[in-house]
């Protein structure tokens, strides 16, 4: 990001970053490339781009200039260096940690996660050999406990899914870094407008574009964004970064390219190999969103607080864990973390558990029962029957999606109209 970029506003950036008229027709809105391979000038060219010599595109799985606009935009937005374009927020969560780890190293993750990022962590990853260590991040010790010689990270999400808990971003990253280690921060559900992770210590950002900066639920995409300010020699634990890439002659990627060394690995290693690639097609659909972003959070913030304030008050319902609420302990978190909104997903419990949030979710008339959050319409799932179903009772309590707890996006719809569908569906569940 140039000094002039960092002068400009949020909104303006939205709309700007990382994008000018094409060149060759001038069209003012970025072209989709849909295609897979590029011409070289001559064979030195060729072979300047692959021993990473010069910049330019080879092949869309390694990059593509629709993709590569969307990915300085988010970085751009999260105030890093640079950032890397993937499949999916699964494709990242695994891009994020490629270049970190190795068989029997381990990371410390968060608890209070969404299901599939629990499921992947604890299961998938151990085919690569790498262990996860689950804490409860709002515990200091334990997070210090957890970490020893082999940890190579520690992960969170900014505004949890799906209990809405804002995470001591400022707390965790001195923990890290103490140790050595960078802090990874999930920042889907806040999105850089409400939260920049960034600027509270952490070193890497993680996003499914799926979610808030596409929009409209219509493109799958992930998002791996690096500050460029860890300092991966110091410690010795990182030898991806430090030791000499034997796919590349011997290239040390942090001697060569300094705080680009993240992003250069996660192209020339990760997506190279693992071929988790983002859709030209999907990152187009995510720029359109991403113009309209901070308009969107603005209304999903004012929408979700007025839902919650509601059903707070309901005679159906036990409890309401939203950040935005004045009653939950981590509203002195929002005004540091999120000063403009505690974004649009949260939870409640319901009065007659399992069987009562069933019912609910057939209940509704305007509410999408549906497995996703960040769409400009309203949905409504219940965690412990779907998203977090392969979790035991104890994981999906502390993940916050007990069998009484009911999920929701607020979309960009009339409050009232949201207001009174949970009323009819809750007096259909409840009595």
């Amino acid at each position: 990001m140039s000094d002039e970029a960092k002068t400009y506003g949020f909104d303006t950036l939205q709309l700007h970053a990382g994008a000018q008229p094409d060149p060759a027709t001038g069209a003012r809105q970025t072209p989709i490339y849909q295609n897979t391979a590029y011409v070289f000038r001559d064979a030195d060219h060729a072979a300047a781009l692959f021993n990473l010599q010069e910049l330019g595109f080879i092949y869309s799985r390694l990059g593509n200039p629709t993709v590569a606009v969307l990915q300085e935009r988010v970085a751009t937005l999260e105030g890093g260096v640079g950032a890397v374009a993937c499949a999916s927020g699964h494709a990242a969560q695994v891009m994020a940690l490629f270049p970190l780890m190795g068989p029997g190293d381990n990371f410390v993750a968060s608890s209070r996660l969404y299901g599939g990022s629990i499921n992947q962590f604890g299961h998938a990853f151990k085919h690569f050999g790498w262990e996860v260590r689950f804490v409860d991040t709002e515990d200091p010790d334990a997070v210090k406990a957890a970490i020893d010689g082999k940890t190579k990270a520690v992960f969170c999400e900014s505004i949890a899914n799906p209990g809405g808990y804002i995470s001591d971003l400022k707390a965790l990253a001195g923990i890290a870094h103490d140790a050595g280690v960078p802090l990874l921060v999930d920042n889907t559900s806040a999105t850089p407008y409400l939260c920049r992770p960034l600027e509270h210590g952490a070193d890497i950002v993680i996003h499914s574009t799926t979610k808030y900066l596409c929009g409209n639920a219509t493109s799958m995409g992930g998002m791996v964004v690096d500050k460029g300010t860890f300092d991966w020699g110091a410690s010795g634990r990182f030898p991806n970064m430090t030791e000499p890439e034997a796919s590349y002659h011997g290239l040390k990627f942090f001697e060569t390219f300094g705080n680009l060394a993240f992003t250069f690995y996660s192209i020339a290693i990760t997506l190279r190999d693992i071929g988790m690639c983002q859709a030209p097609m999907n990152a187009f659909q995510t720029l359109l969103g991403i113009e309209t972003l901070s308009l969107r959070m603005d209304k999903h913030c004012e929408n979700a607080l007025k839902v919650a304030q509601h059903l707070e008050q309901h005679s159906a319902v036990e409890y309401v864990s939203y950040a935005g609420l004045e009653s939950s302990p981590y509203y002195s978190r929002v005004a540091e973390y999120c000063p403009k909104g505690a974004s649009s997903i949260f939870t409640f419990g319901v009065k007659g558990g399992y069987d009562a949030c069933v019912k609910l979710v057939d209940s509704v008339e305007l509410f999408s029962h549906l497995a996703n959050l960040g769409d400009a319409r309203s949905l409504i799932i219940h965690s412990a029957s779907t998203t977090h179903r392969q979790l035991t009772p104890e994981q999906q309590s502390a993940a916050g999606a007990g069998p009484e707890v009911v999920r929701l996006s607020i979309g960009l719809e009339t409050a009232e109209d949201l207001i009174a569908d949970l009323d009819q569906a809750l007096a259909k569940a409840v009595g």
